[in-house]
């Protein structure tokens, strides 16, 4: 097994152990320390004792000298060095390729050991994008990617060519991170069209919510989709009926009816999105919601709910919850 690299400055003199300690200065001393993540501790009974996460570095000769040299004699010093030390073992660890961290801080080792669900979101897009670049970690990378984008739905939203601005991200990262996202889309898909029926406006809301409330709350034109449902109120197909303006989609009824039939539907749920954000129905949706009702009554086919998607995640209008629908 290969021992452990001991980090010391060339103003250094070797002790007993073999592990040559700074002698020129107590900043020297403070970036050996650093160097080799050593933390100053107080036991209950105050005593100040070091470690760290190094194997071989600290010897009883080697603490008893970081001791006296800084002077640390109470709980109090030991927290402030501690935090300082942290502070700097911290910034290198960022600056440093992930496989030279300590292992146990490793983002894929803490997943095996805690659980994806126990991860910051920097350590779970980190583990995504892989490595990092010069001078900057994985880690870094993803937390760059938060702090200029907020969410993971501005970073779904934004094209490939806006994320490859992004010092670090070129095509590959850029791939990676929307095939990711994707994934999580259609994992939703796939748990909402496992629903049981979909009897009242709280299912028809749940089922959109989850089925296109991903796709269509930040897209810039107007969708308009249509479920279809057999003679037990369960999902069939969606189809797209209409791909309109930033504020107009044009729908024709007969379309719709088209596709109900085609796939023997019983019943249809009308979605789509406003891209100004704002859920409330037009004058103009409320017309096309009238128009479509009163065609599928007269083959026999059942609208049983019209849901606008809004902006944010709980931003839905369902006409049958108002009364639009009955």
């Amino acid at each position: 097994m290969n021992k452990p690299e001991i980090h010391t400055p060339q103003s250094a003199i070797e002790n007993n152990s073999g592990i040559r300690i700074p002698q020129s200065g107590i900043k020297d001393l403070f970036d050996f320390i650093v160097a080799n993540a050593i933390y100053p501790m107080c036991s209950r009974k105050g005593k100040v004792f070091l470690k760290s996460s190094k194997r071989g570095v600290l010897t009883q000769e080697v603490a008893e000298q970081i001791i006296e040299r800084l002077n640390i004699k109470t709980a109090a010093d030991c927290e402030k060095i501690r935090k300082e030390v942290m502070a700097k073992v911290s910034e290198r660890r960022e600056n440093r390729p992930i496989k030279e961290w300590v292992k146990e801080e490793r983002p894929r080792e803490m997943l095996m050991k805690y659980g994806a669900d126990s991860l910051p979101l920097s350590k779970l897009l980190a583990i995504i994008l892989r490595t990092g670049k010069e001078g900057k970690s994985a880690e870094e990378l993803a937390k760059s990617l938060l702090n200029k984008f907020g969410t993971l739905r501005r970073i779904d939203s934004t094209p490939i060519s806006e994320l490859r601005k992004i010092d670090g991200i070129g095509l590959a990262k850029a791939a990676q991170l929307k095939a990711a996202l994707e994934i999580g889309k259609r994992f939703y898909k796939e748990q909402a069209e496992k629903k049981k029926r979909l009897r009242k406006p709280e299912d028809v809301i749940g089922y959109v919510a989850e089925y296109y409330g991903p796709d269509l709350r930040d897209e810039e034109k107007e969708f308009f989709y249509v479920i279809l449902l057999d003679i037990k109120n369960k999902p069939i197909q969606s189809v797209e009926i209409s791909k309109g303006s930033i504020n107009l989609s044009i729908v024709d009824p007969k379309e719709i009816i088209k596709e109900a039939t085609l796939r023997s539907a019983s019943s249809v749920i009308l979605v789509h999105n406003h891209p100004s954000g704002e859920p409330e129905p037009s004058e103009e949706d409320v017309k096309i919601t009238k128009a479509i009702v009163d065609a599928c009554n007269l083959v026999g086919i059942k609208v049983l709910d019209h849901i606008i998607i809004g902006k944010n995640q709980e931003d839905y209008y369902s006409f049958a919850r108002i009364g639009l629908i009955k």
